[in-house]
Parts: C-alpha cells; sequence; structure tokens
C-alpha cells in the first residue's frame, strides 16, 4: 500500500479468510486485534527478515470486510522483496489495482459512490479537490440519491395502494393523486442537483481555462506570465503555436488547465487549420475563456470592433500597453483588463481576478454531488422516468407505477448495486495497487 522507493516505513496488507494465519507464521503470535504490536518477521527458515509493526482485524470488522493484516516495516527495497518473497510462497499473490476497495464494495462496507468518492480521495492535488472528495467518500452523494429514493418509493407506496386496493372502504379514492406534489418537489431536487454537476465535474477534473485570439496577439506571452515560466515558444513570426499548449496550475485551491491555443485567422496550410480546428473547439468546451487581443490593431481613434469569435469570451485583455493603450472601456462589455506580457503591466490585476472569477464559480461547491459522467447519466435516467411518472399519473396509475420503478432501477445503478459489472471494472482499475 506504500508508493514505489526508498521511505522509512512501508505498509504491507493482507486480506482473505487465512490472514490471520498468515501473519502468525510471520510473526510467531497473532496479536490482538487493532492493537499495534512490535514483532520480529521471521522466514519459514527461521530467520529474521525485519522488526515491524503489525496489526490483525478480524472479519467483519475490517476495510475490506474480511479478515486483514497490515505490516509496517522498514521501507527499503530489500526489506520490502524479502517480506512479499515470504508472503509468496506461503501461497498468497499481489493485490489488483483497486481489489482492496473492491472487496469493501462487494461487502457492503460502501457504495459505489463512496468508493469513487475514496478514488478521488487519493488522486485529489489540490484543496477544493481533497474536501470534495472527502465529503463523497462521507456518504455526502449517498444521502441525496437515498432521499430520491425514500421519496419515490413513497409516491409509488401511493399509487400502487390506490390501484391493489381499490375496493377497501379506508383506502382514499384519490390516494394516487397524492403522489404528484411529492413527485413534483422530487423532479426539482434532481434538477437542482444536476444543473451544479458541470461545477461538481471540474473540480474533480480541474477547470480549463483557454486563451484564444489572433496570431501574434501575444497569447503564448501571457500564457508564460500566468505559469510563471517559458512553457510555451514566444516569436514575433505570426503562427508559431499551431498546437494546444497546457499549463497545470492551482488557483484559489483549486486545479487549473491553462490553454495556449493556435491564432484564429484564415490558416496558410493544412496544419494551420488543424491547430485553428482545435483552437475553436477548445474554447467551446472551456469552463472559461480569456480574449487576447492586439493594441496595435486598434486605430488611434478608438474604432474597433471586437470579432465574432470572442465576443462571448468570460475575459478580454488588450495586450501590448507597451506600445499602444486604447481606450476601450465603452467597447466591451466583459471583465477587461490592459495589459502588456511584455512589461507585466496590469498582470497582477489579472490574476486577482482570475482568483476571483474562479472561487466565485467553483468555490465553495465541494459538497459531495454528481461528479462523473456516470452519476450525471442515472440521474437523468431517474429525472426523466419521474417526469413520465407525473404525466402518466393522470392517464394510468399503472403506468406511472412502471416509470417509478424505472426511476429506482436508475438509482440502483448510481449506488453500485445494479449488475454493472463492466462499471465496475472500470471504476476499481482506476485506483492504485494496494487500494
Amino acid at each position: 500500500s506504500t508508493a514505489n522507493g526508498r521511505a522509512g516505513v512501508a505498509i504491507i496488507r493482507i486480506s482473505g479468510p487465512k490472514s490471520g494465519e498468515i501473519l502468525q507464521k510471520l510473526a510467531g503470535k497473532r496479536p490482538k486485534p487493532r492493537i499495534a504490536s512490535l514483532k520480529t518477521l521471521k522466514n519459514q527458515n527461521g530467520e529474521d527478515l525485519d522488526q515491524s509493526l503489525v496489526l490483525y482485524f478480524p472479519a467483519p470488522g475490517s476495510f475490506t470486510g474480511e479478515e486483514m493484516a497490515e505490516i509496517h516495516c522498514h521501507g527499503s527495497v530489500a526489506v520490502i522483496e524479502a517480506i512479499s518473497n515470504e508472503l509468496f510462497s506461503l501461497g498468497l499473490r499481489q493485490a489488483k489495482a483497486g481489489e482492496f476497495t473492491r472487496r469493501a464494495f462487494e461487502n457492503a462496507k460502501m457504495d459505489l459512490t463512496e468508493a469513487e468518492g475514496l478514488a478521488d480521495l487519493i488522486d485529489a492535488e489540490t484543496e477544493g479537490q481533497r474536501r470534495q472528495a472527502l465529503q463523497q467518500m462521507q456518504s455526502g452523494l449517498k444521502k441525496v440519491y437515498e432521499s430520491w429514493r425514500g421519496q419515490i418509493l413513497d409516491a409509488l407506496a401511493m399509487i400502487e395502494g390506490e390501484i391493489d386496493f381499490a375496493d377497501e372502504e379506508d383506502v382514499s379514492d384519490n390516494l394516487a393523486d397524492k403522489a404528484l406534489p411529492i413527485l413534483n418537489n422530487l423532479e426539482q431536487n434532481i434538477k437542482k442537483t444536476l444543473k451544479t454537476s458541470d461545477i461538481k465535474s471540474a473540480i474533480r477534473r480541474g477547470i480549463d481555462i483557454a486563451i484564444i485570439g489572433a496570431p501574434n496577439a501575444g497569447k503564448s506571452s501571457i500564457l508564460n506570465a500566468l505559469a510563471g515560466r517559458e512553457a510555451a515558444i514566444v516569436t514575433a513570426r505570426a503562427g508559431t503555436t499551431r498546437d494546444i499548449i497546457e499549463v497545470q496550475m492551482n488557483i484559489a485551491g483549486l486545479p487549473v488547465t491553462l490553454a495556449d491555443t493556435a491564432g484564429l485567422r484564415e490558416a496558410q496550410d493544412e496544419i494551420e487549420a488543424e491547430g485553428v480546428r482545435r483552437a475553436r473547439m477548445r474554447a467551446k468546451q472551456a469552463d472559461i475563456t480569456i480574449a487576447v487581443i492586439d493594441n496595435t490593431e486598434i486605430k488611434a481613434d478608438n474604432n474597433f470592433q471586437i470579432p465574432s469569435e470572442l465576443a462571448n469570451s468570460d475575459i478580454f485583455i488588450f495586450n501590448k500597453t507597451d506600445l499602444f493603450k486604447p481606450k476601450i472601456t465603452k467597447n466591451v462589455s466583459r471583465e477587461t483588463f490592459l495589459l502588456s506580457a511584455k512589461t507585466g503591466e496590469g498582470l497582477s490585476e489579472l490574476q486577482t481576478h482570475l482568483q476571483q472569477i474562479i472561487a466565485r464559480k467553483f468555490g465553495h461547491q465541494e459538497q459531495a454531488g454528481l461528479t462523473r459522467a456516470r452519476h450525471k447519466n442515472c440521474a437523468k435516467t431517474a429525472l426523466n422516468a419521474v417526469i413520465m411518472a407525473q404525466h402518466n399519473l393522470i392517464i394510468a396509475p399503472e403506468l406511472a407505477g412502471d416509470d417509478l420503478r424505472q426511476a429506482l432501477s436508475a438509482i440502483a445503478e448510481l449506488a453500485g448495486e445494479a449488475d454493472i459489472e463492466a462499471v465496475l471494472d472500470r471504476v476499481f482499475s482506476q485506483f492504485c495497487i494496494g487500494k
């Protein structure tokens, strides 16, 4: 469970019905459950392997729900190999990627969304990612979909109660009608959760910022200035950037990918044409776009029109104030900055605004939610079924009942309760070895 390489301590985990027996063969005596004990580990020939802390976890009170053991040994490659070889000779095998967590899931120690949250926590690189992943690992999303499931079951009970007991005197004739407000409220709840899903996904995967503009406007220089290093090649020749250049950054505690793109113009050759196509596509997909305009292209009378390709950008930068400083306040409706990537004039104001806009759009949104495409697809399926149930409730309650069972099936898939072996394989294969 420890990354490869030299370290002070390494952790070797064992899970399975004979874990205690194996630990006893190595340590001579099985320690008390969940009590760390210092033991001298020996091989089958009685030779010392290492002096280590060992722990024993009887089933089901362990991470995987199975009998487990942990060996906290010295972290040299030689010690790890010696203990591992001894374990292999005793009949154990190397765990597959994510196998410990998959066993925990299969033994009902966690649901699939909690397992995904654990994977995201292991991969978290920023404070925002850590908070969001921790919320999901601690049943944040589970609480959301269990609330949906409870409302569906309440509505379904009313619908089926009227169908099954229509002849009973103590059953209201309009029992199914009482399900309508519940379903209406549920529809709004699911829509509200879906509305924030893009933000949740952006925090998990990273916020994408695309820098766009005409050739030689200074996009690469601005990328380098924001990154604080020479990430992109800068020359006086227009069209130097042909492909997308990315820089990973941490802004306002959130992961950001800053992308420099090819200049937007009529391409001179096939390679540049592909670069322009990719630039347009990246701008379309980006969470935030920064349009860069060359001040030297603006006439002295300030007669300037924003190119249509840049018009919907979130931020406008009028670059090269060291050569010409236009009056642009009346021409642009977006956040606008006068900047010189060469001298650094205006850079701190731009950096401050980037922090503010990222914090405003994506900050304080780390509560658990629909962070993956799989989550969104399940929620959309449940939502469509709930909407259809409201429609069919007026026509035929029997049809509405079928719709709600489809919604329950979608939620079961979200939780990992449905038979989705391919999905499980994909989720757990993304874990590291030892987890």
